[in-house]
């Protein structure tokens, strides 16, 4: 007989039967007994514990005792013993918490040995045992409640035992759900927090695993008053101290096998060893981008893998390249890297990097391509390029490498592999089945929208459909443009076979450019879940990750019946609306604690959004397209990306925004001209709608209540420090500290330190930098609180404590990290060396180098040039002028001349430059450089010597630069 306690009392007998065990009572006895087989209980705790409150008799436990090995029988027997009863079992593990114990005693063992793959199914065995609360029928009873705790805690353990061995066996991103859901029903354990920090770093996710920490910190700190253990910060320290580089775009995970190209894989991997550029050409659906991914997985090196379909033009492909890298068009604390031109960064990035770049679906930019290509090449010596096309790139070096149909048992092989996974058990007659292939020209894409038709048609039904719709049984030697229409006439017989509210959900998907949410497909085509897994039966669409996408080639065919039909513009329309829903939903989230959650949900919509901006833009609904600038910009912001809507901006507002808009939008109009700048080929647009802007942004902000773009305020403080209304837009944001929404009163409270810092008053400064980081930081905003910080950073190493300075900058590094600001970590490691540069050169001098190699990852001209200020420092307090010089021009020539951050730069590396003559002994070019240097603090509006000791200039340099 088998027991279980790990929920209600149940037992059965050898052959399956359950056993009626009748009334609470007696299953509370029989649960008391079972708690530990074979031990004596007594008399009086049974008694005690199984009646009603105050006890039962002697009398009616006995009658209980009696009723009970009636029931069981022959299965257990229960004897009595002196005082007491117990029961006896044929074998422990016939009791399910005895049995439990045993499993994960030896599943724990297995772990300790390394044993993950013994480990797991001993512990999953063991975890299946539970159906509900352990001795849940003892309520009330204090032993069963001193077991239950003691078996929950041995589940718990057991799980996160579990857990562990599968982070162990790679399963890294299907635990991190459960994870989570346990650190949240857990919040002070801290074993599960920091499996799911393992998790999330393994994936890639620093930024999440940091945030992970820093809640287990507050709950610790808010509930017991107690610091993470030693292990946790040991975590902490080891994710932190991590390369916060991004990974770049991995290619497509494959959901199917990969069948007939073995060899092609081998050649082409080959290829690549020793040329820089193969395009691999053929006609749509022939396995140009399956073949590309098997490759690149082949080939060894780091992979960015690029899909260029949705792109309608040739003028967004270095940014995509960009975003497909990971890295951000511009920094957290200011324009910075955006200012360069996409593709100065890209061979910033790249110059020194052994990478291979797929490019995939070339050929409607089969132009910008060849261009990119070929400068990228050239500049970057470590760069290989695999590129699909149908037609050829032009590049002087390329290697062109044609990907045919398949051969005939590969085709077979495809179609059988294919056609089991929609019916299974499938046979056919292989001649049958090769007939079928060669009528669809042994194209994969053919083979794969036949083969998934078996779900519902026969074979021989199948074979006859082809043959009437291709019109030929089958073939020789076909041409490129013949398959194409082969293929076409394919997919529109799979079409066809759709019914009419598949067809019309299959067209409305098109809309999509970078695919879809369950969500989101229902809201612009009216596709619920169950038909959408219909579409990806019948291959028309694929779905991975929780995300629906659908082939180009389908894509292309679908949107030629969405304008048959005339839905293009409803469909769209929706779809715009569908996006500004989300942006909307998001914005709020992105100023609080719910950054780091909502971030990747938006980056997985960007090309959705940037799609939905452009048709806005392009039908002139004004009104939706200023929403949607509004709605995302601060998730443009954060995210890096805001150049990439700068271009729609701009035709917005030199369209039909060029008399300003209706007062109801002056706000998302201001948001509007501040993205159109952020690019700098919309600095003249900047310059015609500055004074209008600035209107509409006073009208929506008078300090008394809010608007409903926060960020605006402290962006357009920014843009307007150089080439703008600066005291206009400091008085305007100030003018907020008593504003009721708080993001906006916090940013007042940074810019109006910098106010004090004009007037030399650094102890208010202070004061204002510290109630900003603390309102930022009771926000869960990382943006806001790492700019104060930084500056309290700098205050503190201003008055000479520099290790409270360093303290701050670690702190707000951590936060510019979760954040994945690349360009800022490293401008923060500049300033922390900074700070340590007087007492510790090595450190310094190591923050510096990492400083310089992230900012080359990220390619940012404008971060490596602080970094080799930085380098010059050391350089020259070690009395190496020549080299000190050299680092200085350096950096004087990457610094950008139009952002406030790079002003800042300037005037260090030329007082830096200064204090080289100094020390040459030629007074008059020292004169100069400080007088270069007093000019460029003089444009920046910060020349006092508060703000110049601010930036850790020595005291000798801020006077020589104030006396200029």
């Amino acid at each position: 007989m088998r027991f279980a306690i790990l929920g209600q009392t149940r037992a059965w007998r050898d052959d399956g039967a359950e056993v009626p065990l009748g009334g609470p009572a007696r299953r509370a006895l029989l649960a008391l007994l079972l708690l530990r087989p074979g031990e004596v209980v007594p008399v009086d705790r049974l008694a005690d514990e199984i009646g009603p409150p105050g006890g039962t008799s002697a009398h009616a436990l006995h009658s209980q005792v009696s009723r009970l090995r009636a029931t069981l029988g022959g299965g257990a027997a229960i004897e009595r013993a002196g005082a007491g009863y117990r029961i006896v079992v044929a074998h422990d593990d016939d009791v399910d918490a005895c049995r439990f114990e045993r499993l994960t005693g030896q599943g724990r063992a297995a772990l300790r040995d390394g044993d993950a793959g013994r480990a797991v199914p001993l512990l999953r065995e063991a975890l299946e045992l539970w159906r509900g609360p352990a001795l849940a029928d003892l309520p009330e009873s204090p032993t069963a409640r001193a077991a239950a705790v003691r078996l929950e805690e041995q589940r718990l353990a057991a799980l996160e035992d579990r857990i562990e061995g599968e982070l162990c066996l790679g399963e890294h991103r299907a635990v991190v759900p459960e994870l989570r859901e346990l650190a949240g029903r857990h919040p002070l354990r801290e074993r599960p927090a920091a499996l799911l920090m393992r998790a999330l770093f393994a994936e890639g996710g620093q930024a999440a695993a940091l945030e992970v920490f820093e809640e287990t910190r507050r709950h610790l700190a808010e509930e017991l008053g107690a610091d993470p253990s030693a292990e946790l910060a040991a975590l902490h320290l080891e994710v932190l101290s991590a390369d916060p580089s991004p990974s770049p775009a991995a290619p497509p995970a494959q959901l199917t096998s990969f069948v007939g190209r073995a060899a092609e894989v081998t050649e082409v991997a080959g290829l690549l060893r020793v040329a820089r550029l193969v395009t691999l050409i053929g006609p749509g659906g022939v396995g140009k981008t399956r073949l590309s991914v098997e490759v690149a997985g082949a080939a060894g090196d780091t992979v960015c893998f690029v899909e260029l379909a949705a792109l309608r033009d040739g003028a967004g492909l270095p940014r995509a390249l960009l975003s497909a890298l990971g890295l951000r068009e511009n920094g957290l604390l200011g324009e910075g890297a955006g200012q360069q031109e996409p593709v100065d960064r890209l061979i910033s990035a790249l110059s020194d990097r052994v990478l291979l770049l797929v490019l995939d679906n070339c050929e409607h930019l089969v132009e910008e391509a060849a261009t990119l290509a070929a400068r990228l090449l050239a500049a970057c010596p470590r760069l290989r390029v695999l590129a699909t096309s149908r037609e050829p790139l032009g590049v002087i070096g390329e290697n062109l490498w044609q990907v045919r149909p398949l051969d005939g048992d590969a085709a077979v092989r495809l179609f059988t592999d294919r056609a089991r996974a929609a019916r299974r058990g499938f046979a056919a007659d292989p001649e049958m089945v090769r007939r079928i292939c060669a009528a669809l020209d042994d194209l994969p894409l053919a083979i794969e929208l036949a083969a998934a038709r078996l779900r519902t048609l026969d074979i021989d039904d199948l074979a006859g459909r082809l043959d009437d719709r291709l019109g030929v049984a089958a073939r020789g030697a076909r041409t490129a443009a013949e398959r194409h229409r082969t293929l076409r006439s394919v997919v529109a017989w799979s079409w066809d076979l759709l019914s009419e509210e598949e067809q019309r959900a299959a067209r409305r998907f098109t809309v999509f450019a970078g695919g879809a949410t369950a969500e989101s497909a229902l809201r612009v085509c009216g596709a619920d879940g169950e038909l959408l897994e219909s579409l990806a039966d019948k291959s028309l669409l694929e779905a991975a990750g929780g995300r629906y996408r659908m082939l180009e080639t389908i894509r292309a065919y679908g949107a030629e019946r969405l304008e048959a039909a005339d839905e293009a513009e409803p469909v769209r329309r929706a779809h715009a609306r569908r996006f500004l829903e989300l942006a909307r939903t998001a914005d709020p989230h992105l100023r609080r604690a719910g950054q780091l959650e909502w971030l990747p949900i938006l980056a997985a919509e960007d090309a959705d959004l940037l799609a939905a901006l452009r048709w806005a833009v392009e039908a002139r609904e004004v009104e939706t397209a200023l929403r949607l600038l509004a709605s995302s910009s601060n998730y443009l912001w954060l995210s890096g990306l805001s150049a990439s809507a700068a271009p729609y901006a701009t035709m917005l507002l030199d369209g039909a925004l060029l008399d300003g808009p209706s007062d109801e939008l002056g706000e998302e109009y201001v948001t509007c001209v501040l993205l159109a700048a952020s690019d700098a080929a919309g600095h003249p647009v900047w310059q015609r709608h500055l004074a209008r802007a600035g209107q509409a942004l006073a009208a929506a902000w008078p300090g008394d209540r809010p608007g409903r773009y926060p960020v605006a305020l402290l962006l357009w403080m920014m843009r307007n420090a150089v080439g703008g209304d600066m005291q206009g837009a400091f008085e305007l944001v100030r003018a907020q500290l008593a504003c009721p929404e708080p993001w906006a009163r916090a940013t007042a409270r940074y810019v109006s330190a910098f106010g004090a810092l004009g007037e030399g008053d650094a102890a208010a400064a202070e004061v204002h930098f510290h109630a900003a980081a603390e309102e930022f930081r009771s926000l869960g905003d990382r943006w806001g609180t790492a700019l104060a910080l930084d500056s309290l950073a700098g205050l503190a190493g201003t008055r000479g404590d520099r290790a409270r300075a360093v303290e701050l900058t670690d702190e707000a590094l951590a936060l510019t990290e979760q954040l994945g600001a690349l360009e800022d970590s490293a401008d923060l490691l500049v300033n922390r060396g900074d700070h340590l540069a007087g007492e510790d050169a090595a450190a310094a001098r190591a923050d510096y180098m990492r400083a310089a190699a992230l900012a080359r990852r990220a390619g940012s001209s404008t971060y490596l040039a602080a970094a080799l200020r930085g380098l010059g420092d050391i350089a020259l307090l070690e009395q190496d002028l020549a080299e000190a010089e050299r680092l200085y021009v350096e950096a004087l020539e990457r610094l950008d001349p139009h952002w406030i951050k790079s002003l800042g730069d300037r005037v260090r590396t030329l007082a830096g430059l200064g204090r080289v003559a100094e020390a040459h002994g030629d007074r008059a070019a020292a004169r100069e450089r400080f007088r270069e240097a007093g000019e460029t603090a003089a444009v920046m509006g910060i020349s006092t010597p508060a703000v110049l000791r601010l930036m850790g200039l020595p005291e000798t340099v801020v006077k020589a630069v104030t006396r200029r």
